[in-house]
């Protein structure tokens, strides 16, 4: 049986030593489990990535992200240029598009360091071009389309997006009305997109359209769009509650002819396609939010540790240390289950089940756990000065994007087969 992790320590009752040993100011022992936790997953592979997109975080994002919330947006086409100089727009992508060829668990890891983005706007569309936009495309689509597509995103010298929401068609996604006609070797595409992450700023676009008349599951293809073409409109930028610095916008196809090239694999799979796509999408979005729940936990204890009410501090209200106890217990659990979903997509198993119930929880733990803390915060909480109301805003949109919440249960219960509607087991 293997022993104890070298360099990691069990800390009780206020021992502050990091993982190597060395004393430090801090929040005791979230850092070593944590490290403890993610050996089953990551190895010493993993650490140098890690590092350096750490330090990337710190002197490329975190700087800035007060100006890019203030001003609505940030400049993808810059950072997204840096990141992909250093390789972290296409770490699980095939090496002949300029991929680093390594396997989901790198994906993973970076996904959750993007937590540490002091926002939640620049980490989603940092995700969108990584496990979102591109996931399809480098699996099913041409080496043609490939190229003119994969190559300059993970490059970072293009931006993409991907469309499959419409104003009557969020969560439902088989019923989109965006149609592409087929006319010779084109697409004649006539239609709408709705909540467009990246979409004011996008080169181009990983669009879902209806490609026949058939069975809704059947007549959907996922094509590449470049945003220059004539008859895209970006018809507006999308004022919302959080996620300020990521620009989202309302996208009009008025017959925009794009050559059948374009297409990612098979006409009629694009339904298929997304369903696997969106699998990376919702594990993303939940890992996304480990690290920037454990920051608004360490930042409250921090705050109401030096707020003094009734001749003791906030923090020594049994209360509040007990529930920022028990957030950081549930923080917790979300990376074990993080983690085996990880741990099973890296073996080639479908993770539809615990990518679904991974995307469940960290919505309704982001609300949760949002809430709590800025109750505790008081009237400073209220404030947009603060990371707690940040947070509360930008939380909010894990239970909406990428599937509402009660898409997530329906997903589920259609999977345990207690769905009303469905053929039971055992029944006529």
């Amino acid at each position: 049986m293997p022993g104890l992790v070298p360099g990691i320590h069990v800390f009780l009752f206020g021992d502050k030593q990091d993982v190597d040993g060395r004393d430090k100011p801090g929040h005791d022992g979230i850092e070593a489990l944590t490290e403890l936790h993610s050996k089953m997953l990551f190895t010493a592979d993993h650490d140098e990535p890690r590092r350096a997109l750490q330090k990337f975080i710190a002197a490329e994002i975190n700087p800035h992200v007060d100006e890019w919330e203030k001003a609505d947006i940030f400049p993808a086409h810059e950072l997204f240029k840096k990141l992909g100089d250093l390789g972290f727009l296409g770490l699980n992508k095939p090496v002949e598009f300029g991929g680093q060829g390594l396997d989901y668990s790198y994906a993973l890891m970076m996904a959750e360091e993007l937590g540490a983005i002091t926002c939640g706007g620049v980490p989603m569309a940092i995700g969108v071009q990584t496990d979102m936009a591109t996931p399809a495309l480098a699996r099913f689509g041409s080496d043609e389309v490939r190229r003119e597509f994969l190559v300059p995103a993970i490059a970072g010298d293009q931006v993409a997006c991907i469309g499959v929401s419409e104003p009557g068609a969020g969560s439902d996604v088989a019923s989109i009305k965006t149609h592409a006609r087929s006319d010779g070797d084109d697409y004649v595409i006539n239609g709408g997109k709705m909540w467009i992450t990246n979409g004011t700023q996008a080169d181009w676009i990983c669009l879902l359209a209806n490609t026949s008349d058939g069975q809704v599951h059947r007549n959907k293809s996922l094509i590449c769009v470049p945003m220059k073409t004539r008859g895209v409109q970006v018809a507006r930028k999308l004022d919302k509650l959080g996620m300020r610095s990521s620009d989202t916008a309302q996208i009009f196809f008025d017959n925009v002819r794009v050559p059948k090239r374009n297409r990612i694999g098979e006409e009629g799979q694009g339904f298929t396609y997304q369903m696997i796509q969106f699998q990376e999408e919702r594990l993303w979005g939940a890992a996304a939010c480990l690290k920037a729940h454990e920051f608004i936990i360490n930042q409250t204890i921090d705050y109401t540790r030096g707020r003094k009410a009734f001749g003791g501090s906030i923090l020594d209200n049994q209360v509040v240390h007990f529930k920022l106890a028990e957030m950081q217990t549930e923080v917790e659990l979300l990376r074990s289950l993080i983690y085996r979903a990880g741990e099973a997509l890296v073996a080639g198993e479908d993770v539809t089940r615990l990518a679904t119930m991974a995307k469940l929880k960290a919505g309704r733990l982001g609300r949760e756990l949002t809430d709590a803390c800025l109750q505790y915060w008081g009237g400073m909480g209220f404030t947009n000065e603060t990371p707690v109301s940040r947070a509360y805003r930008d939380s909010r949109l894990t239970s909406i994007g990428g599937g509402v919440d009660e898409v997530m249960l329906m997903v589920l219960c259609k999977m345990m087969g207690t769905l009303p509607g469905l053929k039971q087991k055992g029944n006529a």
